[in-house]
């Protein structure tokens, strides 16, 4: 062998490696779990940060990789079929397409790959330092190409969405949800953690309405009664802040906090024939029913608050919302001493359950780990009125979403409550 096709065998296997280095690199750089870089980046790895900044500019790295990879590929074939030619002739151009298929196949493709998927992140630190001077070098025909490809692009109909943040955003979403739903089918999350997760994530999606104690389930204090009626009420009742009604019971002049009667109260040793019950109540707080779950949060949050009252389009007492009704939202029901039990859901057997009309899906389906839709009504009586189109009778029942729905009692034209039983899928 002369020493030109000496070196021309090195420049090949050189090519090569390069090859093999551009494939592993986009295989690592793509696939690195993109929330351990940004700790790694938070604790001090500078690499974490420069593997950060390539992957934002996504497109332009990608485009660099990928014309670097088919650059030292064709060169590499190119030099590979003049090496073969001038040792076995013309047959050498079959020769070269053979070998060079399958040392690119294995050692440029598939064996570099394989490695940076199963050390994705460290690959990543390695690669990225090296590949950050090269996208800057190539980007001028970086941008040639990619400008190519988006006018190609434009003429099928199909337009950039990097600006759009919302699409954005909705992208983000899905890949968590996704990445919630895997980890949950392999054990990763206990399924209370998984509705979690899930929650948070439908926070902008799910309205006050939703969430709410129902005005007929609100207690609340007649500021007409005698003091002590009303101290007593205040004092007895499990909650904290009661709304005060003047004439009507939806007509809230005020909001009653315990601890604020009893500051009131003490120092008059049983005297309490001159206290105004409305100078110690503080101004209600009135929200709108369509407002979501996170705004309303952010809202307690910034108003330092605990407590409002949910009003429809008109003005009209809808119901109340507590900054604890959200939080159980998320984490499930948070129990006291004081809270009273009222169980909504007796499960007779598997998939066989006694429900009170006014229990809502959300914790149905949390409490069963069942999937009943709650995007047309907030309970599960009102569930069955919007699929049955009628108000049922006691004892109709009707089948919806692979489940039984039998009517057991009813006042007036309200389900109080119902047996559901899951049926045989």
């Amino acid at each position: 062998m002369t020493f030109e096709l000496a070196l021309l065998l090195l420049a090949i296997l050189l090519l090569l490696l390069l090859s093999g280095f551009f494939s592993g690199s986009e295989t690592a750089l793509t696939g690195a779990s993109r929330a351990r870089l940004h700790q790694m980046e938070q604790t001090g790895n500078k690499r974490a940060g420069v593997v950060n900044r390539l992957r934002d500019q996504h497109t332009k790295l990608i485009s660099a990789i990928l014309l670097g990879n088919n650059l030292v590929n064709i060169l590499a074939s190119a030099l590979a079929t003049s090496f073969f030619i001038s040792i076995f002739g013309d047959i050498g151009v079959a020769y070269a397409t053979l070998i060079m298929t399958a040392l690119v196949l294995i050692f440029a493709e598939v064996l570099p790959k394989t490695f940076a998927l199963r050390r994705s992140i460290p690959v990543a630190l390695f690669v990225a330092p090296v590949l950050r001077p090269a996208v800057f070098i190539l980007s001028p025909v970086v941008m040639g190409i990619n400008a190519v490809v988006d006018v190609t692009l434009r003429m099928f109909g199909i337009f950039s969405v990097d600006d759009d943040a919302d699409a954005l955003t909705d992208a983000a979403q899905d890949e968590l949800r996704g990445a919630i739903d895997l980890h949950s089918e392999d054990a990763g999350i206990i399924m209370h953690e998984k509705y979690m997760l899930d929650t948070i994530l439908d926070m902008d999606e799910v309205d006050l309405s939703e969430i709410m104690i129902h005005r007929k389930n609100v207690e609340a204090v007649d500021s007409s009664k005698p003091i002590q009626e009303i101290i007593e009420q205040v004092l007895s009742s499990p909650f904290t802040r009661l709304p005060l009604w003047e004439n009507d019971p939806e007509n809230i002049v005020g909001i009653i906090h315990a601890k604020d009667l009893l500051r009131a109260i003490i120092p008059l040793n049983g005297d309490y024939g001159n206290i105004i019950i409305k100078d110690i109540a503080i101004e209600p707080w009135f929200v709108p029913e369509t407002r979501t779950l996170r705004s309303q949060l952010n809202a307690f949050l910034e108003r330092k608050s605990h407590f409002a009252l949910v009003v429809d389009e008109y003005g009209a007492l809808m119901g109340l919302v507590t900054l604890e009704d959200i939080l159980e939202e998320i984490v499930g029901d948070i129990a006291d001493e004081h809270d009273i039990d009222v169980p909504g859901v007796e499960v007779l057997k598997e998939g066989n359950i006694i429900s009170k009309g006014d229990v809502t899906i959300r914790d149905l389906n949390r409490k069963l780990n069942w999937s009943l839709p709650d995007d047309e009504a907030a309970t599960i009586a009102g569930l069955v009125i919007h699929e049955a189109q009628i108000i049922p009778d006691e004892g109709q029942a009707f089948i919806f979403y692979g489940y039984k729905f039998e009517i057991l009692e009813k006042e007036h034209n309200q389900i109080t409550e119902m047996r559901i039983t899951a049926l045989a899928h």
